[in-house]
C-alpha cells in the first residue's frame, strides 16, 4: 500500500468527521445476517422480488465497489456470506448517495433497503439508507500469490481469512474436528478438565519447557509441556474418565509438523489399558473424518487415506527389521545396534543409548513411509518412563503411536501405576539429566506422593489436534491449520 493512498483514505476519513458523520459510531441499528436473507430469497426471481417488495437491513465488510455515476454497487461480505448492494441516486436522500459515493473497499457498513434482482439477474439490496459503521484506512490486498507472500499470509492472517477462501475453510474445519472430539468424547462418558497450564515442575513428555517467573511469589514456573500428570492425579481422585484440550509449549524446533505452542487432547480412561485406547483413538478418528472431511476417505497432499478399514497393528521391531533389515531383538545393546545399522548401510548417529538410536532409525527409515493408518506398538520402555513395561519383554513399552500420512497423530499407553517403579523410571530421568539430556523428566514428588494412594490401571491418550487437523483439512504444514503460527520476529514491527 502507497502512503498515497493511506493518506488519502485518512483526508476522506476528516471530511467526514467534518460533515458530523460518526466514522466509528457506538452503535449498529438491527441488521439480519447475509446468509439468512440469501436463504429466504435466492429462489424467487425478479417479478416475484417486486411483487412480496422485502425490505431488510444487513452489515457487512466492502469488498469490491464498482461505480456508473449515478449508481454504485457494493459487494458486501459477513461472516463469508456476500450480497451486493445498489446505491441509485434516484432512489436515495442526497446525503444518502454522496456518503455511498465516499465508501471506500475495506469499509464496514449497514444497507438497508429493497431486495431486488439487477438486470443480469444479481440478488441486491437496493439502499435506501447507508450507515458507516467504521472506516478502513489501509485497502485490502487484491490477491496473494507466490512464494513471497506465503509469510506475509501468516503474519496477516486477518487478510488472508478475508481474501484467501482457502484458509477460512481450514479454520472452519479445524473448530469442527474441536467440537466434533468433545462431543464423541462427552458420549463415552468422559469428563472434560481444566489444569494448570503453569507448572511448578513440569512432566509428561520428554522436551524442554519455556520459564517463566511469578514475581509475587519469587517463584519460577514451567508453561506445561503435557497435562499428563495432573490429568492422572484426577484419576487417583476418583474421575475415572476425563480428558482435556489445551495448549502445551515446547522449546523446541519450528517445521511442517511442530510448533513450540500447540494444541492436544489428552483423556485417561480407568480399567483400562493401551489396546483399549487404541479402540477409542480408532472410532474417534472414523467419527472425526465423517463429521469434518464428511467421509472416511480422505485426500490428502495427493494421497488417497482410507480411514474407514480396521487400522492395521505393527510392532516397532517388526516395522523396523522391514524396512531396514535392522532387528532389535538380536541388536539388543548400543554396540550391536550401530553395528547392525553399519552393516545395512544406515549412518547411527550419535544417538547416546540403544533406545535413543532405535527410536531415531524408525523416525528416519520407516515413519515417513506409513501413510495409511497404522499403530506401531511396543517402543523401548526407556522412551517411556510414565508406561508400563510389556509383561513378554521388560525392554518394551505396553505403548502404541499411530501415524497417518507419515506422521504421528497420537501416542498412548498403559500408564505406569506402580510407584516404586514409578520413582525408579524418574530417578534414571535424574541420571540422565545431570549427563546432559536436557529432555529429561524431572523429578515430581507429588505426583509419587498420589501414586502412593493407588491409581487404578488406567489406559491414556494424547492426541496433536493440529496435525489431525492437517490430514482432514488437506493442509501442508501446521501454519495452515494455526490461525496464529509462531513466526520470526517481522524487521521493522517493535524494533526501537
Amino acid at each position: 500500500m502507497s502512503e498515497q493512498e493511506r493518506k488519502v483514505r485518512a483526508e476522506r476519513l476528516a471530511a467526514l468527521r467534518e460533515r458530523g458523520v460518526d466514522p466509528y459510531p457506538a452503535r449498529t441499528a438491527p441488521v439480519e445476517r447475509i446468509a439468512a436473507v440469501r436463504a429466504a430469497h435466492d429462489a424467487k426471481d425478479a417479478a416475484a422480488l417486486e411483487a412480496e417488495g422485502p425490505r431488510v437491513a444487513v452489515a457487512g465488510r466492502i469488498l469490491a465497489v464498482r461505480s456508473f455515476g449515478k449508481l454504485r454497487f457494493l459487494r458486501l461480505v459477513e461472516d463469508g456470506a456476500e450480497l451486493q448492494a445498489s446505491a441509485r441516486r434516484q432512489e436515495m436522500e442526497p446525503e444518502e448517495f454522496a456518503l455511498a459515493q465516499e465508501l471506500d473497499v475495506g469499509d464496514f457498513v449497514r444497507v438497508e433497503g429493497p431486495v431486488w434482482r439487477t438486470r443480469t439477474g444479481e440478488l441486491s439490496v437496493d439502499a435506501r439508507q447507508v450507515t458507516l459503521l467504521a472506516k478502513s484506512l489501509r485497502p485490502l490486498p487484491e490477491k496473494w500469490h507466490g512464494l513471497q507472500d506465503v509469510e506475509a499470509r501468516y503474519r496477516q492472517r486477518y487478510l488472508d481469512l478475508l481474501v484467501n477462501p482457502r484458509a477460512r475453510e481450514i479454520a472452519l474445519a479445524r473448530s469442527r474436528l474441536v467440537t466434533a472430539m468433545r462431543s464423541f468424547l462427552d458420549g463415552r462418558g468422559f469428563l472434560e478438565v481444566e489444569t494448570p497450564v503453569l507448572q511448578p515442575i513440569y512432566g509428561g513428555a520428554n522436551a524442554r519447557p519455556f520459564v517463566t517467573h511469578h514475581n509475587q511469589l519469587g517463584q519460577d514456573l514451567y508453561l506445561r509441556i503435557s497435562d499428563e500428570l495432573y490429568l492422572k492425579r484426577l484419576v487417583i481422585g476418583g474421575l475415572d474418565r476425563v480428558y482435556e484440550i489445551g495448549r502445551n509449549f515446547r522449546n523446541e524446533g519450528i517445521s511442517r509438523k511442530h510448533n513450540p505452542e500447540f494444541t492436544m487432547m489428552e483423556c485417561y480412561q480407568a480399567y483400562a489399558d493401551y489396546q483399549d485406547m487404541m479402540e477409542l483413538v480408532e472410532a474417534l478418528l472414523k467419527h472425526l473424518a465423517r463429521e469434518v472431511a464428511g467421509g472416511t476417505r480422505v485426500r490428502f497432499q495427493d494421497q488417497e487415506l482410507d480411514l474407514g478399514v480396521a487400522f492395521s497393528r505393527r510392532t516397532m521391531r517388526d516395522a523396523l527389521h522391514e524396512a531396514t533389515g535392522v532387528d532389535i531383538a538380536v541388536a539388543r545393546d548400543l554396540p550391536a545396534l550401530r553395528a547392525t545399522a553399519r552393516e545395512q548401510g544406515l549412518d547411527p548417529g550419535d544417538a547416546p543409548t540403544w533406545a535413543v538410536l532405535v527410536d531415531d532409525l524408525f523416525s528416519r527409515h520407516v515413519e515417513p513411509g506409513l501413510v495409511q493408518p497404522v499403530f506401531i506398538t511396543h517402543q523401548p520402555v526407556d522412551l517411556s518412563p510414565l508406561a508400563k513395561a510389556s509383561p513378554e519383554d521388560p525392554r518394551l513399552a505396553e505403548r502404541f503411536e499411530l501415524f497417518v500420512a507419515g506422521m504421528e497423530i497420537a501416542n498412548a499407553f498403559s500408564e505406569l501405576n506402580d510407584p516404586e517403579a514409578q520413582r525408579a523410571r524418574l530417578e534414571a530421568q535424574q541420571q540422565a539429566a545431570r549427563a546432559g539430556d536436557e529432555d529429561a523428566h524431572p523429578m515430581d514428588e507429588d505426583y509419587l506422593r498420589a501414586l502412593e494412594h493407588g491409581m487404578p490401571p488406567t489406559g491414556g491418550l494424547g492426541v496433536g489436534v493440529g496435525r489431525l487437523a492437517m490430514v482432514l483439512a488437506d493442509a501442508p504444514s501446521l501454519r495452515e491449520v494455526k490461525l496464529f503460527p509462531h513466526m520470526r520476529p517481522e524487521p521493522g514491527i517493535g524494533e526501537e
